[in-house]
This record gives structure tokens, sequence and C-alpha cells, in this order.
């Protein structure tokens, strides 16, 4: 247990390095953009003199390494800092825009791994079956349709055609039917094809044609065998997929107007608000830190060669 203590701490010390360099990263990104965030808010007839006023006011007449290690302070405070173009607190605007992120992200997540197991565990066991060919077909073509034009396509027959759905924001259930199918076909061919690639792989091994010499029935194989080894990368490619799932929220938030995180980013570049933006990144930085963490405790729990590995590395 202390060998997983130490092993998880180390982790956690790198993980804040990740974080900390993606905070840099974007934050050099976005002084490098073309344009002022004060100068696009402005009106035209503002003064030079104004404009310089405002520009003082948001600390943007500063260095970029005072603005960065200011904006780092202040985090480390609990402050996110203040909206350029609103005005109004970053982690407020976040709050409000996190739970409908959370709700498309998180529903899409669960929906694609309870169809993508069952359908990639059958197929590899059918390998090469109409079955089989049928899923590799539908995957490669689901998965080569760009996030956007898949979102656009629904909305043109379900919304448009049939009337069934809302085009786009938030009005209850129904309007959270379609944003919810083109993230899980999306990402649903994917981890079909890691499900699949995976259960082909542990069905050659040795000890699965051992247990079925046994006499074991396929459900005992497939079930206590075959998946229950096969599952290890797709469980960690569960909490991967999360800040992933995040990030690439923009496109389909932006194409359904979904009131999320992925919106008030796309808002937040396009105006150059900063301090948006980085809240944004930072969030999405942990998580992805915390996931990766969570997704490696997870595997040497089920993996005891990860277990004997840590303690190799101790040792």
């Amino acid at each position: 247990m202390s060998d997983m203590i130490e092993y998880i701490l180390r982790r956690l010390v790198i993980g804040f390095f990740v974080v900390l360099a993606a905070t840099v990263l974007v934050f050099g990104i976005m002084q490098l953009m073309p344009g002022d965030p004060v100068q696009l808010i402005a009106n035209p007839r503002v003064s030079a003199e104004r404009i310089e006023q405002l520009r003082e006011q948001w600390g943007l007449n500063k260095p970029v390494y005072v603005q960065y290690f200011y904006w780092l302070s202040n985090v480390l405070k609990g402050n996110l800092g203040t909206s350029i173009t609103t005005g109004q607190s970053v982690l407020t605007l976040i709050k409000s825009r996190l739970p409908y992120t959370l709700l498309l992200a998180g529903s899409s997540l669960i929906l694609q791994y309870i169809i993508a197991i069952p359908l990639g565990l059958w197929a590899a066991y059918r390998e090469n079956s109409r079955f089989d060919n049928i899923v590799v077909v539908l995957t490669i073509v689901i998965w080569s349709m760009p996030l956007f034009w898949l979102g656009v396509l629904l909305i043109m027959f379900f919304s448009l055609k049939l009337k069934l759905f809302p085009v786009s924001g938030y009005s209850g259930f129904k309007s959270l039917v379609l944003p919810l199918a083109t993230a899980t076909l999306h990402y649903l061919a994917s981890t079909l094809r890691l499900t699949r690639s995976e259960v082909l792989e542990v069905l050659r091994e040795k000890y699965v044609v051992t247990a079925y010499s046994k006499g074991l029935n396929n459900k005992a194989v497939l079930l206590k065998h075959v998946l229950r080894n096969a599952l290890i990368p797709v469980t960690v490619m569960f909490f991967l997929s999360l800040p992933w799932m995040l990030g690439g929220s923009v496109i389909i938030e932006r194409v359904f107007s979904w009131p999320g995180m992925g919106q008030l980013l796309w808002k937040a570049i396009s105006t150059q608000d900063y301090p948006i933006v980085q809240g944004i990144v930072l969030i999405i930085a942990i998580l992805t830190v915390l996931s990766n963490i969570l997704g490696d405790i997870l595997t040497a729990l089920l993996d005891p060669r990860i277990r004997l590995e840590i303690k190799g590395e101790r040792s």
C-alpha cells in the first residue's frame, strides 16, 4: 500500500507541473494572437487615451510574465479573475456553464461505454462474421465524419425535416437528444474499435485457450477471462475521455448553441478574453491530470503486473 501511495504522490507532483506548463503555453498563445481585447470590446469612437486607461485597468499594459504571475497568484487564492468583456467573475461564469457541459459529456461517456463494450466483445468473438464486418465499417464511417458535420446532419433530418427535436439551445430533455447523439456516435466509434481490438488480443492468449480446453462454456470464458483483462485499457480510456470530451464539446456546443463551457470558451477566444480562457484551460488540465492518476490506480488494481512494476520502481 505504501508503494501505491508513494506512486500517487509522485504522479501528483508531476501533474502539478503539467498543469502549470499548460497554463503557461495557453497564456503565451493568447498573447501572440493579433488584436487587442480592449479594442475588440470598446466603441470605435472611444479615444486612444481611454483605451490606454482600460488597458491599464486590466493590467494589459504590463509585461507578459508580470500578467501571468499576477494571474497565477490570484488562482492560488481561489480567484480565477474577472471577465474582460462582461466584468463578471470567471468562477461564477464557469459555475453557471459547467453543469450543462457535465450533463452532455457525462451522459455521452456513460452511454457510449454501455453500448461499445458488449458490441465490441461480440464483434471480436464473431471475428470476420457479417456482424463483425458491419461493426468495423460503421465505426470507420462514423469516426471519419467531422463532428460538426454529423451534428448538422442530425439537425437537418430530425429537427428541420421531422421536427422531433429543437434545433438549438436548452429547453429540457428533448433539446439534449441531438447533442448527446452527436457526441455519443462520434466517440462511440473509437471506444468500440478499442474494445474489439483488445478482446481479439486477449482471445489469442494461451490462458484463454487453456480455459476452453478445460471445458468452460463461452459465457464463462468471455466474462471471467477475456472481458476482465480486455477492459484494463478500456477502463483507462474511460477516465481519460472525460477531459477530452469537455474540451471537444466546444464544437458540439457551438453547433447546437448549447449553454456550456465549450460555448463560453469559443466566445472568450474570439474576444481574447484571457481570464476566461485561462480559467477553463486550468480546469480541463486539472481534470486531465486527475483522470490519468485515477486511471493508473484502477489499472494497478486490475492488473497485478502493474503493481509489481510500481514496487520495482521503488526498490
